[in-house]
């Protein structure tokens, strides 16, 4: 299983409704030719339903901090691999390259991980997709992990969205099962002490579907971008 982040609740039922119990999940893009991680299928089930796995053979990987620094084991970082299977550049555009790929060769994938004792990774999110709330930072894959265990939610995507004084806000679009009923304040009581106050969704929207790009990826920066237009915020970058 790859591609894209998966929900622990739908790793779950993948093994426990479908019966495939030998399903290995692998974490990287096309630029690392396509992985960097994997677990192994005798991997404990909290181990593949909780991270991306080790590093794969002949490749190296590290977490590093925004200065470039190494991070010590269980600490948050961006995910950076190197090895014979990163790409050598992208065509034609050396200085998106050169963004990409540092002078040591290590490839700097954007993605935010935390690596444990025993060098399996888990993905948080994404650098970009972070949400900066009066300067406390908020991951949206934990807020969708949580809000996923919900029986009526279907799908959820959580993104940031301006705001004057906090700086961003926290915005929870949700698509719910058919027939199920579901409200914003049910939503927020359902959050309420189980995840921080600030986790909690500002603005939920409930819709049938997502804005996609031709190969099935959300695309969060449209969904930003239609709620600032809503809310008559400007979408500049959120400091």
């Amino acid at each position: 299983m790859a591609g894209a982040t998966c929900p622990e609740a739908v790793m779950r039922q993948v093994i426990e409704w479908m019966h495939i119990t030998d399903v290995m999940i692998l974490f990287g893009m096309t630029e690392t030719s396509p992985i960097a991680t994997q677990t192994a299928a005798d991997d404990t089930i909290a181990r593949r339903v909780g991270t991306v796995g080790r590093v794969v053979p002949h490749v190296e990987i590290k977490i590093i901090d925004a200065e470039g620094r190494i991070l010590p084991r269980g600490r948050t970082g961006e995910f950076c691999t190197r090895g014979y299977s990163v790409m050598l550049g992208y065509w034609n555009d050396p200085a998106r390259t050169a963004e990409a790929i540092d002078a040591a060769g290590w490839m700097h994938t954007g993605d935010l991980a935390v690596m444990d004792e025993d060098g399996y990774c888990r993905i948080v999110g994404r650098i970009k997709d972070m949400i900066k709330r009066g300067g406390e930072a908020i991951f949206p894959r934990e807020i969708e992990e949580f809000l996923i265990s919900h029986l009526a939610i279907r799908d959820v995507y959580v993104f940031g969205v301006p705001h004057e004084f906090w700086g961003a806000e926290v915005c929870a679009w949700i698509s719910v099962h058919d027939g199920a009923g579901l409200t914003e304040d049910t939503v927020r009581a359902f959050c309420h002490d189980k995840i921080a106050r600030a986790k909690i969704p500002q603005h939920i929207r409930f819709v049938t579907s997502f804005p996609m790009t031709g190969s099935g990826k959300v695309q969060k920066y449209v969904m930003r971008e239609q709620m600032a237009t809503k809310l008559d915020r400007t979408t500049q970058p959120i400091a």
